[in-house]
């Protein structure tokens, strides 16, 4: 009874605020002598905001995903844009609605812009360290690693590919891939016919990957790890696995598993380097006082959208970037794709490029 009721206040809160910012909206139509058919406008304007749900409904409908996707970034800033220009309009002496509704709409479209070519457009950003373990005949090891790919609709093939270049560029050892790799159900994965691209990754030591939360919401991982196969992609599932007696990699479940092992049945004996996969970065003590020597996570997308990544700074103790924790080395990605909206404010799409040293 207690969800059904924060479920129902949820729901009528959401379209509260969507209500705002229609009514926002409808102000600066009016003021142009632009606003028509009332009725047709508030029907519109709802089905967009509940148009993710009604895209889950049936495979048909999944143009209304699309376009809940692109409302969740609507509604955000739409949201902190339209109560800014009420509280011009109201706190100072400049009341023209149409002028400030204008530099509304045109704030709102120049967002749009740059955010998406922070998600489409893709860094390589470059880490180098020195860990204290030596492994036979090697010196330096050079690692990709890149997260949240959330590959389907949005994040599609010409995205992976870029990945694919951008990657194989660097000549890299061995590859990450920590989690999310695809949005919920592989089937777009498939249709698009992306296997083929994952599969053309290089690496001296091969391809690894883990699941993520969006794995499990599409209830198809069986099928997925099936496809990463294909694309030459080896799933840890709980696995520890040891690599040409040269390093030693861990991949755990997502924290959606609620039967996941934990890291300490996975730890192996031997004294090689020892690198761990885990999508969530929920604890890093655990790791840190088992003597991993490098963690690797993701999940948070540095909030995605600004100023979203205030409150991923709070949840986690690490929600992007680089630390060292006692002798660990530390790493949380913003991901390579993105969630929802195809657009990034305050973060980018990115790989990280480790150089890592050995003595």
């Amino acid at each position: 009874m207690p969800k059904v009721i924060g479920g129902i206040l949820l729901l009528s809160l959401y379209s509260a605020l969507t209500f705002y910012i229609g009514w926002g909206l409808k102000q600066w139509l009016v003021s142009l002598g632009w606003f028509r058919y009332p009725i047709l406008y508030w029907l519109v304007l709802f089905i967009a905001a509940f148009s993710i749900v009604i895209g889950r409904l049936h495979e048909s409908l999944k143009t209304f995903s699309v376009i809940g996707n692109y409302w969740m970034f609507i509604f955000e800033y739409g949201l902190l844009i339209c109560l800014t220009a009420h509280l011009v309009i109201w706190l100072s002496p400049f009341k023209n609605v149409q002028i400030i509704g204008s530099i509304a709409i045109a704030v709102l479209f120049v967002l749009s812009i740059v955010g998406s070519y922070l998600a489409y457009s893709p860094v390589v950003r470059h880490l180098e360290f020195t860990m204290d373990k030596k492994t036979s005949g090697l010196d330096t090891l050079r690692v990709v690693v890149a997260s949240d790919f959330h590959l389907g609709v949005l994040s599609h093939k010409r995205h992976l590919e870029r990945f694919v270049t951008l990657s194989n560029e660097t000549k890299p050892d061995i590859v990450f891939l920590v989690g999310d790799i695809v949005d919920d159900d592989p089937k777009w994965f498939v249709n698009e016919g992306m296997a083929g691209v994952m599969r053309q990754l290089t690496a001296t030591y091969g391809v690894y990957g883990v699941l993520g939360n969006h794995e499990y919401y599409g209830k198809k991982i069986p099928e997925f790890v099936e496809e990463m196969e294909k694309a030459h992609v080896k799933i840890l599932r709980d696995e520890t696995i040891r690599i040409d007696n040269t390093l030693i990699v861990t991949g755990q479940e997502d924290l959606t598993n609620k039967e996941r092992k934990q890291l300490d049945a996975l730890k192996l004996t031997d004294n090689l380097p020892w690198f761990v996969m885990n999508h969530t970065p929920n604890d890093l003590k655990t790791p840190a006082d088992l003597g991993v020597d490098f963690h690797m996570s993701g999940h948070t997308h540095k909030g995605q959208l600004w100023p979203n990544q205030y409150i991923t700074s709070r949840v986690f103790e690490l929600d992007y970037g680089y630390k060292m924790k006692e002798q660990m080395h530390t790493l949380v990605s913003s991901g390579f794709g993105f969630w929802g909206p195809p657009m990034r404010i305050g973060s980018r799409s990115e790989l990280w490029v480790v150089d890592i040293h050995l003595q």
